[in-house]
């Protein structure tokens, strides 16, 4: 974690800031604020919780918020997911008596029963309790096939660094002397009974600059931490490296990874003890399963005479390919309005999931003969999304799929493929009353002439007045495409209450494949924001709404696109809910994780690539002659993937130049805000009532 000091706040650059929005040469009064748990901030940022919570949470409206969203988080009705490993299915759940969780296991039979009866296997609310931490669930990995051993990760807090103990399933207890690590963003994978590939912090040079391990090395059961051997080594200016295996019985092979960005890999499979690369562009992903090897292109590939398009899916024979055949089969090619969503495997067949004009498509895959048959699996859901996954790929044909939107409630299926239509196995109850409400989608056209979609979810024959409090949500980044699903918390605390909801599918998102992400990449970062700027003013001129009536809502690069909408367009929003945000741009690269998004945003110590970059940094572009709309920041003192400290600094910054705001820092609770269920509910109440509060 960077070393950060407290700077005294000089009475020139006092003078400056009060004057100018900050330029990167001058001095930043805020950097005290960056002390993540120093006491001068952490003074400062109770305060200002104090002054969010005295207006907030008083009211009784507040408090049924609240309670009915925790409500809805604590339900004992909702689905609990599964994961199938050898005879049993796991599943981690928290209610409010089980605030930290548990992990526990079924049968298939009792899974399908209304209430089916569960096998604790850690009760982390106790293990909690016995050692006196906050432990926050991050997952385990199983070895298989026996699924005796796992690899336990556990965070304090919630942050992203974990610690990691392993554990023996038959005995119900942690394995005394064996393999466990401190406190780390580490990468841990099961070789074999006896050895592990381990990247983690291993002192002095073996982390890249964003924090992730740099270095790759096989522990081995008995020996310390310290004697297990290197295999693989990266830079120290890539995101990470990781060592993995495919333990799939007849197709044992190890790989390593190494990603020089967020965006391109390396990657490597282990032949005769030496590391042979697997031929593919850099920016694309590759799988395997069995004897294919699978590439999702995310540029243009020429390979063996024929050029292959972004976005497409590609697989060939794995031996076939590592001796240099370019013999591959198109699984998915794009069109203008369809992308790969993604995809899973069977024991025999590859379930695809294609989005068309953001609605899922999901098809069968079968290889045959030496070619692929396609079909689609089960009927069109209109604009429910629709994921469909194998249960386990090494011994049957059994798929699971879930189907929601905005407004169905998530239902659980359990089929096989070419065994008809799949059983119903769960659904989750309505959460809120969505009679008389309806999903539409419409089309804005952004400052380039782009078609955005957006979803509107509102009530039939509304009222087109400019009246109606709306809340726009975006996103914009990384190719996370912003689908339809069901949302409890939306609903009992938005919808029903008679707002309205749109979501904004705009570029640097991935709703039309890699080409609608690279539109919003470093320099054409604008074009994200001129699309949800377009998306907001289609809103005014249908009249769903006007500007004294429109909220808008973003966390993490969704909160960068607050803090623009701030800064770019303060006269078209009545209030703002910004969340655990990145606003200082110059420095993003210098804190915590920042430097592994250098590929989405550009690197700040580049003077050519600064010149863009703070054209869409808020804390740059903040100045006193302006008024904003009112705006709620909210971060976590635990987030160490974006650093609270963009938060603070804005909030400061808006602060001395008399601006008004309103702030609030969860003391833990990692990226997500929230460590538990709790606080979720009690950070999404405030949220709400603020947003209630300002545009109603």
């Amino acid at each position: 974690m960077p070393r950060r000091s407290p700077l005294p706040l000089a009475v020139l650059a006092l003078t400056v800031l009060l004057t100018t929005p900050i330029r990167a040469a001058e001095t930043d009064p805020f950097l005290w604020l960056e002390d993540v748990t120093g006491d001068k901030a952490l003074t400062w940022v109770k305060e200002k919780n104090a002054i969010s919570t005295g207006e907030l949470t008083g009211s009784d409206a507040f408090r049924a918020t609240d309670k009915r969203l925790l409500d809805i988080l604590d339900s004992k009705e909702r689905i609990p997911n599964a994961a199938k490993m050898g005879p049993y299915y796991y599943n981690f759940w928290r209610d409010a008596k089980n605030t930290r969780g548990l992990w526990r296991r079924t049968t298939l039979d009792e899974y399908r029963k209304a209430e089916p009866a569960w096998e604790v296997i850690i009760d982390l609310d106790a293990l909690s309790t016995a050692e006196n931490e906050n432990w926050v669930w991050h997952g385990s990995n199983c070895l298989e096939p026996e699924y005796k051993r796992c690899l336990i990760s556990l965070s304090r807090g919630g942050a992203d660094a974990d610690v990691v103990r392993e554990y023996d399933l038959p005995g119900r207890t942690f394995v005394k002397d064996g393999f466990a690590l401190p406190e780390a963003k580490s990468s841990t994978s099961w070789r074999n009974i006896d050895s592990v590939f381990v990247g983690t912090d291993f002192g002095p040079d073996s982390l890249t600059t964003s924090g992730y391990p740099r270095i790759v090395k096989e522990w081995r059961r008995g020996t310390p931490l310290s004697a297990a051997v290197t295999v693989f080594e990266g830079k120290a200016e890539d995101v990470s490296t990781n060592g993995y295996s495919d333990t799939t019985p007849g197709f044992e092979r190890d790989f390593v990874s190494r990603g020089p960005t967020f965006f391109t890999n390396e990657t490597f499979v282990r032949r005769d003890g030496k590391w042979l690369k697997i031929d593919k562009p850099d920016d694309a992903n590759v799988g395997v399963h069995r004897d294919l090897v699978l590439i999702e292109l995310r540029t243009d590939w020429t390979t063996g005479g024929t050029t292959y398009p972004a976005g497409a899916l590609l697989a060939a024979d794995f031996e076939a390919f590592l001796k240099g055949e370019r013999k591959l089969d198109i699984l998915f090619k794009p069109t203008e309005r369809t992308s790969l969503a993604g995809y899973s495997f069977t024991r025999n067949h590859l379930l695809l999931t294609e989005l068309d004009n953001v609605r899922n498509r999901v098809y069968v895959l079968t290889h045959e003969k030496g070619a692929w048959r396609r079909r689609p699996l089960g009927e069109n859901q209109g604009f429910a999304t629709v994921n469909a996954s194998g249960v386990d790929d090494r011994e049957s044909d059994d798929y699971w799929m879930t189907i929601n939107d905005y407004l169905a409630p998530t239902t659980l299926y359990l089929g096989s493929v070419d065994k008809g239509a799949p059983e119903k196995l769960k659904s989750l109850p309505a959460f809120f009353d969505a009679k008389g409400l309806e999903v539409t989608q419409h089309d804005a056209t952004s400052k380039d002439g782009t078609r955005i979609p957006y979803f509107q979810i509102a009530r039939k024959g509304l009222a087109l007045n400019g009246k109606n409090p709306t809340l726009l949500y975006g996103y914009g980044g990384f190719e996370v495409a912003m689908v339809p699903g069901y949302s409890g918390g939306v609903g009992a605390a938005w919808l029903e209450p008679g707002g309205v909801y749109v979501v904004a599918n705009i570029r640097g998102g991935g709703e039309f494949g890699p080409r609608w992400h690279q539109a919003a990449l470093k320099e054409k970062r604008p074009r994200a924001y001129e699309d949800f700027i377009a998306v907001a003013e289609d809103l005014i001129k249908r009249k769903v709404t006007s500007t004294k009536h429109l909220g808008i809502q973003g966390g993490s690069n969704g909160g960068l696109l607050m803090g623009n909408m701030l800064t770019m367009r303060p006269d078209l929003f009545g209030a703002i809910v910004c969340q655990v945000p990145l606003l200082d741009m110059k420095r993003y690269n210098t804190l915590l994780a920042g430097a592994s998004w250098m590929g989405e945003y550009g690197n700040p110590d580049l003077p050519e690539e600064w010149a863009f970059i703070q054209g869409f940094s808020p804390y740059h572009n903040v100045k006193k002659d302006v008024t904003y709309p009112r705006t709620l920041f909210t971060t976590s003192t635990r987030d160490d993937r974006v650093h609270p400290g963009h938060a603070r600094k804005m909030a400061a910054l808006m602060e001395s130049m008399g601006k008004d705001f309103l702030y609030y820092e969860n003391i833990e609770g990692g990226h997500g805000g929230a460590a538990n269920n709790q606080q979720r509910a009690f950070m999404s109440a405030l949220a709400y009532t603020f947003l209630w509060n300002q545009i109603r």
